[in-house]
């Protein structure tokens, strides 16, 4: 196995582009190896992005704000601004393993892992954040819900890596949440996952977003339960048809850890709860 260090994305991008064989990114490890210690994988290259200044970066602009794709969940958890701005995507990225995982893991690397219980993929999606991905050539950015397109697939090609993730500016009278349903009281893996973020105009849901994980083979975007709360004051009403809404557009497995029913129901019930934190955060009463 070979390991390189490189200092910019492109030179990663280069080395990862050259390999025949399979090379990996090192950001976090948490979960890469993890895979390699007990022999699931076999690198022939392991590019860690750690010495890449870009990717260790929490900026914040009139624009939004940029999140490197080797800081850890624990650097955004101490990071004030991104706290206040974007608590969900923060609240979720820091259900990622216990406090020692926390110093490594990263959501680019959740995200990247292309697990369908991954807990940072459906906030970051509610939250409309994009991924600035570098290849040997050229450079684009793509919406977080593009980037995974099944469990352990991504729609990154050979010779590609994250950069960072970005997140749009937050309007004013708007919130975000994210809550998951997990057998134990903590480090576990999701059973389900519901991400919200909305804004508000003159007291009523003005824009929504509602994303499920653990559900479906990808996280799942759901405009229907959306629809649902926008122009309402999120009542009893409102949150029925939410609830409702996300029941519909699950598609989850069923196994030891939760039966298709039990977790079609626990999904309208979580989106409820989402709902109404979101909906305070952005000032709502």
């Amino acid at each position: 196995m070979r390991f390189e260090s490189p200092t910019t994305t492109k030179e990663a991008a280069a080395l990862l582009a050259g390999e025949k064989g399979d090379a990996y990114i090192l950001a976090g490890g948490t979960d890469l190896l993890v895979r390699m210690k007990t022999g699931l994988i076999e690198p022939d290259l392991v590019v860690d992005i750690k010495r890449i200044p870009a990717t260790h970066d929490i900026k914040v602009s009139d624009k939004g704000i940029s999140i490197g794709a080797a800081v850890s969940g624990a650097e955004m958890n101490e990071h004030a601004k991104l706290k206040k701005a974007w608590p969900g995507v923060v609240e979720a990225a820091n259900l990622i393993g216990s406090d020692q995982i926390q110093g490594r893991c990263t959501v680019a690397g959740n995200l990247c892992n292309a697990s369908p219980a991954a807990d940072s993929v459906p906030a970051l999606i509610a939250a409309a954040a994009k991924a600035v991905i570098v290849g040997e050539e050229k450079r684009r950015t793509v919406a977080v819900e593009k980037i995974i397109t099944g469990p352990g697939r991504t729609s990154l090609q050979k010779g590609e890596l994250i950069e960072s993730i970005q997140l749009p500016k937050r309007p004013p009278r708007s919130g975000d949440a994210y809550l998951r349903f997990i057998p134990r009281t903590e480090m576990d893996i999701a059973v389900v996952g519901v991400g919200i973020n909305l804004s508000l105009e003159r007291g009523l849901i003005k824009s929504a977003r509602v994303v499920l994980g653990a559900l479906a083979p990808t996280q799942v975007l759901v405009p229907k339960a959306a629809k649902a709360i926008i122009g309402t004051k999120l009542d009893a009403k409102a949150l029925e048809n939410l609830a409702a809404a996300c029941s519909e557009a699950c598609n989850p497995i069923d196994d030891k850890r939760g039966t298709i029913e039990y977790r079609t129901r626990v999904a309208g019930v979580l989106a409820r709860r989402a709902a109404v934190i979101a909906f305070k955060r952005a000032g709502g009463a």
